[in-house]
């Protein structure tokens, strides 16, 4: 089965390219001196098999089984081969078919040099070191060579914000391979595309505005080389907004940390389902500019903000399942971090926890939804039959759809090391102090449990968008957060935290919500006092900076949070 491809001449570049998407561009197939390439996917388990190579001017892409003959792929491409010749010919009046027939192309395969047997099942045929022959054309067989599967560019790029490749790689190493940009320029010259930098992330300058990018992608391994990939940009590179409330942060964050410290970040970043809502627009953030709350323009943000932090682990909330999988993975990655996600059920959105992979190695996940292990495990028997007593306050809990995030990470520079990192986004309604009590006291209980028998010693780091200020959360059964919501709902009992007290690592900030109608510190980083210690907390940004365009989010401010850094050290007593 055969798929054609329109073919295009790029004439700047002297080159033919195959235009197989709007704005994606593969390179056509090179050539090592007059041998030309076939790439083969075969893979093991699979029925079929892919044969993919530029004959007569067109790409094609065969689709065929394994256990076929090879021979009847070889037919195949020669009937396919005289019937293009054949097209577009007119027959003369008065000539005679047989006059014009061509003669088919000879088509075989070799390995060294010696014909392969046509009755070779394809899986076997089909391998390095074969040789395709299409009449006088040969090409040389790589099979499963690395190969860029997808590739794509931002829709949005702005001057001094980084552009990463949203890229999918298949029997390669993305960092064996190798990236080329270019800028597409006016020059007399002629040369319409000139080279601008190199890697897989590239930030253009001021300079670069008003011009599209290019992006050469060589896909490689260890040994070798796939076939190049092109891309350019829908759009040109546009101004960016200027001075950015988290620059001035960067200054303090300009290096990655060494053993026993690390940097932590936790930050809401806004989920563009929320932010596109005509609430959102015309209620809760009527100040910041439309084109400020669009998810291509915020997310340039974002992704500068968190690379400039040169952080550790990075806690986030509010994660758009489509947004974690087409705009953070692929920056995130290229900046060096793998990372997980949860989705919140009944919700488009989530938590994503990232930990930089040359420090941290990710043992296993312990994510529950609150309400579930409320209500299933037997770990929280005692506070769930508390809550019986108040029908209406169990159902409200029992109905919320609050996650805990849970990832234990293993220290790679000292692996005796692990973290418990435990990420969280608490019931939002003001009047819900009492709800947030309840899931608190689950979380808490869950993460108590899951250090005791997974990973004993481990070193809990607890971050969030707690929802909670301050001065509520208190677990004593006469704190005001056990009458928030009314006496129907008052449930008084007193909470007990497997941990001793916890300590806020960046303290209790003015705000970290800063809004037209409201303004408090609702996010924290908490961790073990006998674990870890603070070294620096990251300050955050100025008030006039914070309120230049009256509250957040804003031109320069992707969120309505602003999000906490710290940088955390082993306590001695637990260094060895």
């Amino acid at each position: 089965m055969f798929s054609r491809f329109t073919a295009v001449v790029c004439r700047s570049h002297r080159r033919l390219f195959l235009l197989s998407s709007a704005g994606t561009w593969s390179s056509a197939w090179p050539q090592q001196g007059a041998m030309q390439t076939a790439v083969v996917r075969c893979m093991p388990g699979e029925p079929k098999l892919t044969i993919s190579f530029c004959l007569d001017g067109s790409h094609k892409h065969m689709l065929r089984d394994q256990d076929e003959p090879v021979g009847k792929v070889l037919t195949r491409i020669g009937h396919n081969l005289t019937k293009n010749q054949g097209k577009g010919k007119k027959k003369k009046r008065g000539e005679e078919p047989s006059e014009r027939a061509q003669p088919a192309a000879e088509v075989k395969l070799l390995f060294g040099e010696e014909p392969v047997q046509e009755s070779m099942v394809n899986s076997e045929a089909w391998r390095d070191g074969t040789v395709l022959c299409v009449g006088e054309v040969r090409y040389a067989v790589l099979r499963n060579a690395p190969t860029f599967t997808s590739a794509e560019l931002p829709r949005s790029l702005m001057a001094g914000f980084p552009v990463c490749p949203k890229l999918q790689l298949e029997f390669g190493n993305m960092e064996d391979c190798e990236f080329t940009w270019f800028k597409e320029t006016c020059a007399v010259s002629g040369e319409n595309w000139v080279e601008v930098g190199s890697g897989r992330v590239f930030v253009p300058s001021n300079e670069d505005i008003g011009s599209r990018l290019q992006l050469r992608c060589l896909p490689k391994d260890a040994t070798r080389n796939g076939l190049v990939k092109e891309l350019q940009s829908e759009g040109a590179i546009e101004a960016g907004p200027g001075t950015c409330t988290f620059d001035t942060r960067h200054l303090f964050t300009q290096q990655l940390m060494q053993w026993p410290e690390l940097r932590v970040v936790s930050y809401n970043i806004l989920a563009d389902v929320y932010a596109q809502t005509e609430l959102s627009k015309t209620v809760l953030y009527p100040y910041c500019a439309p084109y400020a709350l669009e998810l291509d323009y915020r997310i340039n943000l974002i992704r500068k903000e968190l690379s400039g932090y040169n952080a550790d682990l990075i806690c986030l909330q509010e994660v758009d399942k489509g947004v974690f999988e087409d705009s953070l993975i692929p920056a995130m990655d290229a900046f060096g971090f793998d990372g997980v996600f949860r989705i919140k059920e009944k919700q488009h959105e989530g938590l994503a926890t990232f930990y930089r992979r040359t420090r941290f190695h990710l043992k296993s996940s312990h994510d529950v939804v609150l309400s579930e292990a409320l209500g299933s495990d037997s770990l929280h028997s005692d506070l769930l039959q508390n809550l019986s007593s108040k029908p209406d306050l169990k159902e409200k809990v029992l109905q919320r759809s609050t996650s805990l995030q849970v990832s234990l990470l293993q220290d790679l520079l000292q692996p005796e090391r692990c973290l418990c990192v435990a990420n969280t986004h608490l019931y939002w309604h003001p009047t819900g102090g009492n709800v947030r009590l309840v899931q608190m006291g689950v979380a808490l209980t869950h993460l108590g449990h899951v250090i005791s028998t997974v990973s004993p010693g481990a070193a809990l780091v607890f971050c969030g968008d707690f929802n909670s200020t301050p001065h509520s959360g208190n677990t004593v059964a006469s704190h005001s957060d056990w009458f928030s919501s009314g006496l129907d709902h008052h449930c008084p009992m007193h909470l007990v935290s497997p941990f001793p007290p916890l300590l806020s690592a960046c303290g209790t900030p003015p705000y970290t919500n800063y809004v037209g109608g409201f303004q408090g510190c609702l996010d924290y980083i908490y961790i073990q006092p006998d674990h870890m210690k603070v070294t620096q907390v990251i300050p955050l940004p100025s008030h006039e900076e914070v309120t230049t365009y009256e509250a957040l989010p804003s031109v320069s401010h992707p969120s309505d949070h602003i999000s906490l850094v710290c940088d955390l050290h082993w306590s001695p007593q637990n260094n060895q």
